[in-house]
């Protein structure tokens, strides 16, 4: 953050409530968990806020709303213990929001009273994590046509997915791929109604950050900077803050393949542990970057739709857009559109990603992906801001 007049008038003036333009964007549904990345996370009050979003968002009534946190949280500290029990016959899990409970996959009926025993809920399936796992990677290495838009590991299904886009089927590109995916492991077809797109924008005065023409959002503070999306930059590139004045740089940057880069800041600016809220909800402490369970709310915000709420769907997705595919994303069906690209996913206090790109927009609603925060921390070694 830039320590101005200006900057403190603008504050002022609520575009950012408050808090520190050097954070970003997106929270989750609203009982923060506490404590950093090492401790058990804790809940706390969910602000109005924030209940008042995820019902918009996820057609939950007020009560819903706040015993779906309950719920989440204590998924969250469910799904170490039960991969841990699982052992090698773990295949994956999900929340089930209408159980209230984690689910986790396991091959292995022997283990299944031990996973229930950390509170889980069991499923009993044919292929393991690993074996799909490797089927998508074995996926990864074929190079997808325009028709392909993701792929993924779908443990619910217990098997590996191929996003075809609609009316792409009958490519005979398209037919090729999935021919050569199916060789590879359990692989079925779905169709998505679009192509995925990156989510940087023109330059447009008034948001949190600037590199050449683009205008995109800041993800996370780590300490010496911030982290954010690669395809806003490449290493080197320059950074000018959201009043324009000059930031930092691009100090190491990857798209495609991965989509998640880092800029250290100076000229005045230092980084706070803080999410901004945009009015829908107080912005909010970043404590830890625990990872969300699929089937659990997430938030995001950007500096173009500000803040918006929705569910995991996938972990471990590739996604191809046209410039090249990115691996290890997770995807959400929360919305985005052009200028979010770089902004937070966050649940409750815990960093979870920064925003990569996808299909639709926040009238007609969509898919967005995002690249996990601590890939991006043990690629560049850089350690999460925290409070």
């Amino acid at each position: 953050m830039r320590h101005t007049t200006r900057h403190t008038t603008r504050r002022r003036l609520g575009l950012r409530l408050g808090l520190s333009a050097l954070l970003v964007l997106g929270t989750w549904g609203g009982a923060a968990l506490a404590p950093a990345a090492a401790g058990t996370p804790t809940p706390q009050p969910a602000s109005p806020g924030l209940l008042s979003a995820m019902q918009r968002d996820l057609g939950l009534t007020e009560q819903q709303a706040r015993e779906r946190l309950a719920q989440e949280k204590a998924a969250f500290a469910v799904e170490r213990k039960a991969q841990r029990a699982a052992g090698t016959s773990y295949a994956g899990s999900w929340f089930d929001a209408d159980s209230g409970k984690l689910t986790v996959a396991v091959t292995n009926r022997q283990k299944a009273d031990a996973v229930r025993d950390t509170g889980a809920a069991v499923r009993i399936v044919r292929h393991s994590a690993a074996q799909l796992d490797a089927a998508k990677k074995s996926i990864d290495a074929l190079g997808a046509p325009a028709g392909v838009s993701n792929w993924y590991v779908d443990p619910q299904a217990n098997t590996v997915v191929v996003g075809v886009v609609a009316g792409e089927r009958n490519d005979p590109r398209v037919r090729a791929f999935l021919d050569r995916a199916r060789g590879a492991g359990p692989v079925k077809a779905e169709t998505v109604p679009d192509t995925p797109v990156t989510h940087a924008a023109g330059v447009v005065g008034g948001d949190p950050y600037y590199t050449g023409n683009v205008r995109c959002s800041i993800g996370f503070s780590v300490h010496g900077g911030f982290v954010t999306a690669g395809h806003c930059g490449g290493p080197g590139s320059f950074v000018r803050g959201w009043d324009g004045s000059d930031m930092g740089w691009f100090q190491g940057s990857s798209f495609p393949g991965d989509d998640y880069a880092w800029v250290s800041t100076g000229y005045g600016w230092w980084t706070v542990p803080v999410v901004l809220g945009w009015g829908t909800t107080p912005d909010r402490l970043v404590r830890g970057s625990w990872e969300a369970p699929v089937g659990t709310s997430i938030c995001r915000s950007g500096s173009t739709t500000h803040w918006h709420c929705g569910t995991v769907l996938g972990r471990n997705e590739t996604v191809n857009y046209e410039q090249g595919a990115v691996h290890e994303m997770v995807r959400t069906d929360v919305c985005a559109e052009g200028g979010d690209s770089g902004g937070s996913f966050i649940s409750g206090d815990q960093a979870q990603g920064v925003t990569s790109g996808g299909w639709g927009n926040c009238s007609s609603g969509g898919n967005t992906w995002f690249q996990p925060v601590n890939e991006i921390l043990g690629r560049y070694g850089l350690t999460l801001h925290t409070a």
